[in-house]
C-alpha cells in the first residue's frame, strides 16, 4: 500500500495551524489518490469529529473550510458556531479567516454531494471545482479567497486533533541526567540471562512499514558506539525497506565488546494478507528456525525443507522478547485491519510465552510540544492520550508502552534522546528474564516442539 502524502508546504502548514491551535492534522482524504467524488468524501471522512477543508487551484491559493462537527449523510442542515473558511495566499503573510453569517447553518453534507458551506460548495457535480456564492452563510471576497479561479488542482480533508498542554506532573518519573544515562550504559553492558546457556537477550522487533525498527537499531547502535552509524537501510517508502531477517549485534564502542543484546529486524506489517510479513513466517522467527539474512515472500512464507530454515534451533536462536512498534502520529489512523493483525500476532506470540512491550516512535513528530523539549514526553498530554489509546486498542498493558525518540536528523548524540533509548533496551532485558524465568522445568533444545504448550505461558492483560 502507497504512502498517501500532504501537498501542503510547511509554510502553508504552519498558516494554517496559526488559525486551528495547538492541533495535530491527520490526511484522511486526497482526491487525487482517493477520487474528486462525493462518494470517496464520504467513505473516508465521515464521523470523523473536528476537520479541515485544504482545496488548491492553479493561481496558488490554498483555501477551504474548517467544522468541529461530524460529516455525515443527512439532508439536515449543519450548525456550527466554531466553524470558518479560510484562504493562504503567498502574497499575504496573514491567512484570512471567515467566521460564519450568525444564526445560519455551517454546511450540508447530502450523499450525493460533496461538503457544501454555502458560499463555497466543494467538489460540484463529482468534479476537481468549486461553487462560490459569497453572502451564503459566510461573507467574503472571491479574489481574496480564491482568486476567482474555481478549479481544483488537489483536495484534501484532515482530521483535527487537539494535543492538549502539559500535565502538572509527569505520569512517569525519568532521570534527565549525565549520571542516569551511565547507569543505563553500566546495566545493559552488565547484563547476563538469568539461563546459563543463552550469552545474549534476542528481541524482535515487529511494526507496520513505516514504524521506525530499523531507524531505532541504528539509533541504539549508535548509543553505544558513540557516533551517528546507519548499519540497517532506512528511508521513506509505501513498501518494506527491510526484505531480509536480520539479526543485527551491537559493540561498545569501535571494535568494543560485544553489548548481551541482539536486536533482530524483519520485515514490515502491511494491511493486506498477501502483502508483508507472513505470520507463518513470524512463527518461525520466535522459535529460531529462520537464518540471518533470509528473504522474504510474502506470498510464500519459508518451509522446512527450504535452505533458509534451520531446523535445530536452541535457545539461543529463538525469540526472548517482542518488541511492537508503532509510529505515534499515525495511532488514530489504525486501521481495523492493522489492529486485526496485530490481534492475530499477540494470540500467537502469547501462545508461545514470549513477553511483548510496545513503542511509540517519532514521539517529537507527534507533538511539537515534545519536539520543543523532550523531556516534556512523560508531560504531554496528547503522548499519555496515545499511550492509553494504543493500550486499549492492541490490549498491552499501559506499564508495557513505552515512548522513544529515534535519531533521524541528528549528527550528534543526545543525552536526552539517549536515556529515552536505554530506558526502553533496559526493560527489553526485564522481560527477556521473564521469558528465561517461564523456561524453568521445559526441556531444551526442542522447546517449541508443538505450539500447544503443556506449560502456563507469559501472558498479558489476561490474552
Amino acid at each position: 500500500m502507497s504512502v498517501v502524502t500532504s501537498n501542503l508546504s510547511e509554510v502553508q502548514k504552519k498558516k494554517l495551524l496559526f488559525l486551528l491551535g495547538h492541533v495535530r492534522l491527520h490526511l484522511l482524504y486526497k482526491a487525487s489518490v482517493h477520487g474528486f467524488t462525493a462518494a470517496a468524501f464520504h467513505r473516508r471522512c465521515e464521523k470523523q469529529g473536528p476537520t479541515v477543508i485544504v482545496a488548491y487551484n492553479a493561481a496558488g491559493f490554498v483555501f477551504g473550510a474548517y467544522t468541529s462537527q461530524d460529516y455525515t449523510e443527512s439532508e439536515e442542515q449543519v450548525h456550527d458556531e466554531e466553524a470558518f473558511l479560510y484562504s493562504i495566499n503567498a502574497r499575504v503573510d496573514k491567512p484570512l479567516r471567515v467566521a460564519g453569517i450568525s444564526g445560519q447553518p455551517a454546511f450540508t453534507a447530502k450523499e450525493d454531494t460533496g461538503p457544501n458551506y454555502g458560499a463555497l460548495v466543494f467538489l460540484q457535480d463529482n468534479e476537481p471545482k468549486i461553487q462560490s456564492n459569497p453572502g451564503t452563510g459566510f461573507t467574503f471576497e472571491k479574489a481574496a479567497m480564491h482568486g476567482d479561479n474555481l478549479a481544483l488542482t488537489e483536495f484534501e480533508v484532515y482530521r483535527v486533533e487537539g494535543l492538549g498542554g502539559l500535565l502538572a506532573k509527569p505520569w512517569r518519573n525519568i532521570q534527565w541526567t549525565p549520571e542516569r544515562k551511565q547507569q543505563l550504559m553500566k546495566t545493559i553492558q552488565s547484563y547476563r540471562p538469568d539461563n546459563k546457556s543463552v550469552h545474549q537477550a534476542r528481541v524482535l522487533l515487529v511494526g507496520p512499514v513505516g514504524a521506525g525498527k530499523s531507524t531505532f537499531f541504528n539509533s541504539i547502535n549508535s548509543v553505544f558506539r558513540g557516533n551517528m552509524t546507519s548499519q540497517a537501510i532506512t528511508g521513506t517508502a509505501g513498501k518494506s525497506l527491510t526484505t531480509q531477517f536480520r539479526s543485527y549485534t551491537i559493540k561498545a564502542g569501535k571494535g568494543g565488546e560485544v553489548v548481551p543484546l541482539i536486536l533482530c529486524d524483519t520485515m514490515g506489517l502491511e494491511e493486506n494478507a498477501d502483502s508483508g510479513l507472513d505470520t507463518e513466517d513470524l512463527i518461525n522467527i520466535y522459535k529460531g528456525h529462520i537464518k540471518d539474512r533470509y528473504q522474504f515472500s510474502s506470498s510464500n512464507p519459508l518451509q522446512a525443507d527450504a535452505p533458509g530454515f534451520k531446523k535445530k534451533a536452541t535457545l539461543n536462536d529463538m525469540i526472548h522478547c517482542v518488541v511492537y512498534m508503532v509510529d505515534t502520529c499515525k495511532v488514530s489512523l489504525l486501521t481495523q485491519k492493522m489492529l486485526q493483525k496485530f490481534a492475530s500476532i499477540r494470540k500467537k506470540t502469547n501462545q508461545l510465552g514470549i513477553p511483548q512491550i510496545l513503542l511509540m516512535t517519532k514521539v517529537d513528530e507527534a507533538c511539537p510540544l515534545v519536539a520543543e523539549d523532550l523531556q516534556n514526553v512523560y508531560r504531554s498530554v496528547y503522548i499519555q492520550r496515545k499511550a492509553r489509546e494504543l493500550s486499549e486498542s492492541l490490549g498491552i498493558p499501559l506499564s508495557c508502552v513505552l515512548p522513544v525518540k529515534s535519531y533521524s536528523e541528528e549528527l550528534e548524540l543526545v543525552r536526552d534522546v539517549n536515556i529515552l533509548l536505554l530506558t526502553a533496551v533496559e526493560q527489553m532485558l526485564n522481560y527477556s528474564d521473564s521469558f528465561f524465568e517461564n523456561q524453568e522445568g521445559t526441556d531444551q533444545p526442542d522447546l517449541y516442539r508443538s505450539q500447544e504448550l503443556n506449560r502456563p505461558v507469559l501472558t498479558q492483560n489476561g490474552n
